[in-house]
């Protein structure tokens, strides 16, 4: 039974085809680079994927499932955009999600909120733009989740909490979950891809490991995306 398993995917708004008959199947235990240029189906892809866009023609199982109530208590999304209440603090953020995720660690939440210089204290509408989107990164790793799906998590960090992130992403995920993780800066996130699947036209262009495509085009992954998408 593969973690995930879409067939014939359409998406449209209004008039626009976002997704059309994409197929897509990934196994557990990879972390997985989800590549495209603005306006590929990135996002839409991943709220289907998590559960919050409902209304698509085809077939989306997660771990053999529907998508659904069940799906979502192994799926950890990182949406683009954080949707934390401006009033809350990192403590009582930190107790909402004990409480409505039975896979949340709490303890290693408040340590990467340590590790990243975050006060526990300080007012959510108070932090940066910056801080926000590292404490949405802290508790979306801190479940112990099947599947983590994270929407360009990098994108407004600086580079040492970038290697942070990664280090986290590494050290989080095992042989029974996987990692589906959107990015611009395949350059600086390419070394921890196992597999990388390309969107265009709003299908799957490419689903293949990095280490086969290195091989078969002589190639980075930045240089092929490059490549596939000027």
């Amino acid at each position: 039974m593969s973690l995930l398993e879409i067939k014939n995917l359409e998406h449209r708004y209004g008039n626009h085809t976002v997704l059309a008959g994409l197929n897509l199947t990934l196994e557990e235990g990879e972390i997985i680079g989800l590549l495209g240029p603005n306006g590929a189906g990135k996002t839409t892809l991943m709220k289907i994927i998590s559960g919050l866009i409902q209304t698509y023609d085809g077939s989306v199982l997660v771990n053999g499932a529907p998508v659904g109530i069940g799906s979502k208590s192994i799926i950890s999304y990182l949406p683009e955009q954080t949707y934390f209440r401006k009033s809350e603090n990192i403590r009582s953020a930190i107790g909402m999600f004990r409480d409505f995720y039975a896979d949340f660690d709490e303890k290693k939440a408040m340590e990467m909120a340590m590790d990243l210089n975050l006060d526990s204290k300080q007012k959510i509408g108070a932090m940066s733009k910056g801080m926000q989107e590292k404490l949405q990164l802290i508790f979306v790793m801190s479940r112990k989740a099947k599947l983590y799906v994270l929407d360009e998590p990098l994108g407004g960090v600086d580079p040492s909490t970038r290697d942070y992130i990664l280090h986290t992403i590494l050290s989080q995920y095992t042989e029974n979950s996987s990692v589906l993780l959107s990015t611009h800066l395949v350059h600086d996130v390419e070394q921890i891809f196992d597999r990388a699947v390309f969107l265009k036209n709003g299908r799957v262009f490419l689903n293949e490991q990095v280490d086969i495509l290195r091989a078969e085009t002589g190639m980075s992954l930045d240089q092929y995306f490059r490549e596939v998408y000027r």
